[in-house]
């Protein structure tokens, strides 16, 4: 009971000193909590949303494992309305309603805006049948009654400013129509960010599909007292195994899967950055307690001059740390509450809208949260509260700090450089690996021990790494500036922890960056070395490129040619071995050939476009010992099966359409009915000599109507790339910096205690002619050079660690490193700032000082 009470009494004499280890305790909670949160909360709202919208046992075509159903392919499955008169007379169905519904659309308002959402979520047109009403309710106007009426769901209309009465645009890929809103739905559980049109039954059947009495689906009801299982098995009896049939608890698990996949991915993203973050408060909680211990050496001296045991002092600092973890782990929990309903808030800004009325905590999280909170901090403190329990009552009569432990130091700093050179040895066997795979094994070991390497050599570093920075940097600042940099060195330990807090998080940036920019360099000169074609159309949104906008490509001006490029999935090839193998062939026009400068290893691409002729991969190729003037058998879903000669084997050396098989448009026709032909996946085209300007033009104005189409020359296909992989380095650098504020946290914290820990010195220093201001800059000068020390190792580790992942993507057709130097100074002189920053509040309190009672502290 006496050690806790002194425990107590320790912890809320020094709560200030805690502050900032509690806010980095709460913040890695907080993180952890508010992603457990969210994901969960989120699973909820999907899982209502799937079990309101599945009826008793639904059926439609089986799935064939490829993407030809696609909204890109424009292809969709449909079973004959046939089926409906034979489903209405199966044993224990009470009704039976047909439902159409297609994600192949584009949906345009009056100024020819596509009213689609822009978060990644469907545009999904559909026809008004009683089933909706489970997911929905009709909420103003009236059910679609003929060809010129559709409904729009409610979130849509508000967000495009939409009401009854606007005429919208619907391009499908049968063509395109034009209908009035009559009526508004609101869901009953929430809008994931899709937008929903619906029409009549057959408007859908006419203009969605082209295929007069065809249903993509069909709902069906069971009877009072039959079962979903019994009703499903009822059903595969009377209509074979032809057609996929469900329960409602498969189709909501199924759509439970699609979405828990991305939930899942970006849960355990969010969760490693978490991670992140509760290694980087480590450095902090240990620096803390470390620091706190050597304050406090004449006071616990003493408690083991007067009979305490090493049991108890070690016990006293854990109980501290027990109860630092319990306060920022419950802040914590609650913040992490916060967090999610924030990000959810952030997330329908962008279209996902997720009802904080369907906020679920379960009780895990709390628990998951304390857990790592407490456990975290108490491993933290261990080592410090070990120091602690050493102390012998001798050192009662020292004035402060425990002497330093050189066998100690000399046997860390063996260690770290055993792990430093492992990692080291790791990421040169990633860089001279022949396979990604391979690589990739040796870049994550290279990367954990390089990082544990530096981090355990942290101390050794610091006194060398600081004297460079000081002659550099500090000693332009004369006596103030050398104290800074003795205060520095005073404590390696001190000193390496803290920089290695701001070194995780740094490296990860430098290594990301350089990834970034080296595959952004790397498409655009593949871009220029292999694309010929002076525009590339395609859709961004996964739109298919309708007939009637080929149609316009093909009509503009000041081109020379265009080229059509199909994706044939699904086809079955059998090679000469024997081996039958799914796979996805590429139909394009002859002049594809030179649009994209594929190069081959055997034969000329050219050849592949001739009458029965096709490529394979080089890959492929050697696999099933393919070589040219083989003969291939092709079955082509929903076609014929045809004979094709291998005219070429084309090389896997490229980062575009790597492995991809070509065969020509014409080729592809003779053997797939016309129905069954996919849309364009993507269009090329050149233009004349000396018409660059008035062909970008003209596909430009001929696109003007199809907003989901857009039209790109080479300068803008280039943007494009940097432009999208800028933005998932912009996401990824925003999750790390929940980790970069607790290492500046750390920073602060370290200072502050310092100050404390140089009370008397910094007394005496203004005794004998320090100014304020001369010490609140030596305050800050230490700072600087903490962060750029930290700023230093995260930069140099993470473009090696980028250089050797460069090496990886190499193999994948990524040849060019590329460092960006832009974004290396700026985040060191950033680290600059942020010491100086960091420094504010210690240097203040330091400035502030009373002399004389500075002098007489103990």
């Amino acid at each position: 009971m006496t050690v806790f009470k002194t425990s107590m009494r320790n912890f809320f004499a020094h709560k200030g000193r805690m502050a900032l280890s509690a806010i980095a305790v709460l913040l890695s909670v907080a993180f952890v909590c508010g992603t457990l949160v969210f994901t969960d909360t989120t699973n909820a709202t999907f899982d209502k949303l799937f079990a309101s919208t599945s009826s008793d046992v639904s059926v439609k075509p089986k799935e064939t494992g490829g993407s030809s159903n696609g909204p890109q392919s424009g292809k969709i499955e449909t079973v004959p309305g046939a089926r409906l008169a034979e489903l209405k007379k199966v044993q224990g169905v009470k009704s039976v309603v047909g439902e159409i519904s297609t994600e192949t659309v584009t949906v345009v308002d009056k100024n020819n805006d596509d009213i689609g959402p822009k978060s990644g979520a469907p545009t999904v047109a559909t026809n008004w049948d009683p089933t909706e009403l489970l997911a929905v309710d009709l909420t103003s106007g009236h059910e679609p009654r003929g060809p010129t009426e559709v409904m729009l769901d409610a979130d849509t209309a508000k967000n495009k400013k939409l009401k009854i009465g606007d005429e919208l645009r619907i391009i499908a890929v049968p063509g395109e129509f034009r209908a009035k809103i009559v009526g508004l739905t609101t869901f009953k559980v929430t809008n994931p960010g899709a937008t929903i049109v619906y029409t009549d039954n057959e408007t859908a059947q006419r203009e969605l599909l082209g295929r007069p009495g065809a249903y993509t689906s069909f709902a069906l009801t069971a009877q009072p007292g039959v079962s979903n299982d019994q009703l499903k098995k009822n059903v595969v009896a009377a209509i074979g195994d032809g057609l996929k049939v469900q329960t409602k608890a498969e189709s909501a698990e199924e759509g439970k899967d699609d979405v828990g996949s991305f939930l899942d991915i970006m849960k355990y993203a969010m969760l490693g950055f978490a991670g992140i973050a509760v290694m980087v408060g480590i450095f902090l909680i240990v620096n803390t307690f470390s620091m706190l211990v050597a304050q406090r050496t004449r006071e616990i001296g003493l408690m083991r001059a007067i009979g305490s045991s090493r049991r108890q002092v070690n016990r006293s600092v854990l109980i501290e740390a027990l109860l630092l973890g319990v306060v920022g782990s419950v802040l914590g929990v609650l913040g992490g509450i916060g967090l999610a309903i924030g990000l959810m808030k952030f997330m329908g800004s962008q279209g996902l809208n997720i009802s904080t009325d369907q906020l679920t905590v379960k009780p895990a999280t709390p628990i998951i949260g304390l857990t790592i909170g407490i456990v975290v901090t108490l491993i933290s403190a261990y080592i410090p509260a070990r120091r602690a329990g050493k102390i012998s009552p001798m050192a009662a009569l020292r004035d402060a700090g425990t002497p330093a432990d050189a066998k100690a130091g000399r046997i860390r700093g063996a260690i770290g450089l055993l792990l430093t050179a492992a990692g080291a040895a790791g990421l040169v066997a990633a860089a001279n690996a022949d396979k990604a795979t391979d690589g990739s094994m040796f870049l994550g070991l290279g990367v954990v021990l390089t990082l544990i390497g530096f981090i355990v050599i942290g101390p050794l570093l610091a006194g060398l790494v600081v004297r460079v920075l000081a002659a550099v940097i500090l000693r332009i600042f004369g006596p103030v500036g050398r104290m800074a940099e003795r205060n520095a060195l005073r404590n390696p330990r001190r000193t390496g922890a803290t920089g290695a807090a701001l070194m995780i998080g740094l490296a990860l940036v430098a290594c990301l960056s350089v990834v970034g920019s080296s595959m952004v360099a790397s498409a655009s000169d593949e871009l220029d070395k292999s694309v010929g074609a002076d525009f590339i159309v395609q859709s961004d949104g996964g739109k298919p490129i309708t007939a009637e906008i080929a149609k316009a490509v093909h009509a503009a001006k000041g081109v020379d040619h265009v080229t059509d490029v199909k994706n044939l999935d699904d086809t079955k090839i059998t090679t000469p071995d024997g081996k039958t193998s799914t796979d996805n062939l590429v139909a394009a026009d002859p002049t594809f050939a030179d649009d994209l400068r594929t190069p081959v290893v055997d034969g000329t691409l050219s050849d592949a476009y001739g009458k029965d002729a096709m490529s394979v991969s080089e890959d492929f190729a050697k696999e099933h010992k393919v070589k040219t003037g083989d003969t291939l058998t092709v079955a082509f879903k929903g076609g014929k099966t045809a004979k094709l000669k291998v005219a070429a084997v084309t090389s896997d050396d490229t980062s575009f359409n790597q492995g991809a098989k070509y065969v020509n448009i014409t080729t592809a026709e003779r053997y797939i009915p016309a129905d069954k032909m996919p849309v364009n996946s993507m269009m090329l085209a050149a233009a004349k000599d000396g018409q660059d300007k008035e062909a970008y033009a003209s596909l430009k104005a001929q696109l003007d109507e199809y907003p989901s189409v857009k039209v790109r020359d080479q300068t803008d296909y280039k943007k494009l790339m940097k432009d999208q992989i800028g933005q998932l380095l912009n996401l990824v650098y925003g999750l790390l910096a929940l980790a970069i504020i607790v290492a500046v946290l750390g920073v602060v914290n370290t200072l502050a205690l310092s100050v404390v820990e140089r009370t008397r010195e910094i007394g005496l220093m203004r005794a004998i002619g320090l100014s304020r201001r001369q010490m609140r800059r030596m305050i800050r000068l230490e700072s600087v050079v903490i962060a750029l020390f930290g700023a230093l190792l995260g930069l140099g580790l993470g473009m090696g660690w980028g250089a050797t992942a460069q090496k990886l993507l190499a193999l994948e057709g990524l040849k060019t490193l590329e460092i960006p130097w832009t974004t290396i100074i700026t985040v060191f002189i950033g680290s600059a700032v942020v010491g100086l920053v960091a420094a504010l509040l210690p240097a203040f309190r330091a400035g502030r000082m009373n002399v004389l009672n500075a002098i007489a502290t103990e």
